[in-house]
Order: C-alpha cells, then structure tokens, then sequence
C-alpha cells in the first residue's frame, strides 16, 4: 500500500445541508484564514470577517451544501456551494461579451461552487478533487459554475482536469479581482456553454 493511500484512507468527508453547516464555522473560519493569506489571494482579517458576516446569508441560499475533509478529525479542507436563482447577481462585472444564453439563469439551472480549499499540508494527496466531488454529487443542476483567479495555476489547471470550461471574465464588485468564470456539464441534456436544451 503506497503512503498516499494510507493517507487518503485516514480522511473522512462529510457533507452538511443549511440546517446542521452552520455549526461547522469555527473550522471553515480557519481554514479560510490560512488558505487564503497565501499567494495570490493574499487576503488579510477583515477578508476574512466579510466572509464570516456572509455566512448566514450564505446558509440560507437554495439548495445550499458544506463539505468538510477531516484527517483523524482535524478539518483539512471545505468546498461549498449553491443554487443559483433567475436574480443572481452572478454574472454582474462580465469583462468581454458572454452570450446571454450562458448567464440568463432559471430555476434549476446552476449549481455555484463558492469555495474550495485545502490546507497546505494536505495538498496533492486528491483531497480537492474529493471535496469537489462530494460537493456535486447526486446535485440535479444542469450544470456547476466556479470563478478562479487567472493566476491560481494550480486551481485552474484542475477545474480544466474535472471538466470545466472558461466561458469570459469577471469582475464581481468594484476594486474586486478579476476571475475566470468557468462552467461544468452536470446534465446529459446539457450540450456545452451557451447551448442548452431545456
């Protein structure tokens, strides 16, 4: 048995809906914290109390799910996300022209990977792709949406190996990074960006 599968053996996922994610905070909250004051993100506390005053508000969105990885009970990662509804404000801050048959949303449509993030020490054992595939499983969403900086390398490179494809930039809010939105088929019926039947 090589190590890495004696890691990946140790390594419990756990999926949590609205009602019992919010008890896990304290351990996203730190996580975050950590993973996110690296490079590129380089995000500083008051970032991360904009995330944690979000939190509740994230909770109650449809559809919504947590992720948490845990090595021997020590959280290692999270992935969570949601439903998008026909009043996203999603694609608001589009940099370069996205056909609106891409970015009109209806209900069901659109499952929104919000964060995805794994401690550094525990990178590069496939706990990412687990968090993510825990994450979308069973979802009955057409398709997933992610945004991603351009230079995470690393975060891109694996969106583009799980299946999602760049469909324009965006600039979420005033002074926010610019991202790479990106789109994944969930759906048989789904045939790509931008060429969906309903």
């Amino acid at each position: 048995m090589t190590s890495n599968q004696t890691y990946l053996d140790n390594v419990i996922m756990t999926i949590y809906r609205a009602g019992t994610a919010g008890a896990q905070l304290e351990y996203v909250q730190a996580l975050y914290a950590s993973v996110y004051a690296e490079p590129p993100y380089c995000e500083n506390p008051s970032d991360v109390e904009s995330f944690v005053a979000s939190w509740s508000k994230q909770l109650h969105q449809s559809n919504f799910r947590l992720v948490v990885a845990r090595n021997f009970h020590d959280p290692i990662g999270f992935a969570f996300g949601y439903r998008l509804g026909p009043e996203t404000l999603w694609w608001q801050g589009v940099q370069e022209e996205i056909s609106p048959v891409v970015t009109n949303e209806y209900p069901g449509r659109t499952f929104a990977v919000i964060e995805l993030a794994t401690a550094r020490p525990h990178r590069r054992h496939g706990i990412g792709r687990e968090l993510h595939t825990h994450l979308l499983a069973g979802l009955s969403e057409k398709r997933a949406t992610l945004l991603v900086r351009p230079e995470a390398r690393a975060a891109q490179h694996a969106y583009r190996r799980w299946g999602y494809q760049r469909v324009g930039s965006i600039q979420p809010f005033t002074d926010a990074p610019i991202y790479d939105a990106m789109i994944k088929q969930l759906n048989p019926d789904y045939q790509g960006p931008g060429e969906e039947s309903r």
